[in-house]
């Protein structure tokens, strides 16, 4: 597989590989394993999530009421600082 990335990215890349000392092709073969294994675990936990949802043992609100009890939950701790 070949990738090509912009001047710009490679540059970066490449200073950031000097700065660490490893190679350029194993940082990016280490930040898209990181990658693949995010989306994973992202995709795992929806697909959780969803088949909560749809067997009922999560109740949805909605986004109103989401985002008021987000709101009152951030106004709670700006008066109360823990």
């Amino acid at each position: 597989m070949n990738v090509h990335f912009s001047p710009e990215l490679e540059r970066q890349l490449n200073d950031l590989a000097s700065l660490s000392g490893r190679p350029a092709d194993e940082l990016v073969k280490d930040a898209v394993a990181l990658l693949v294994n995010s989306l994973g675990e992202t995709r795992n936990t929806l697909d959780r999530r969803y088949d909560d949802i749809k067997s009922g043992r999560v109740k949805l609100i909605p986004g109103e009421e989401a985002f008021a009890r987000l709101r009152a939950s951030i106004d709670a701790r700006r008066h109360n600082p823990a």
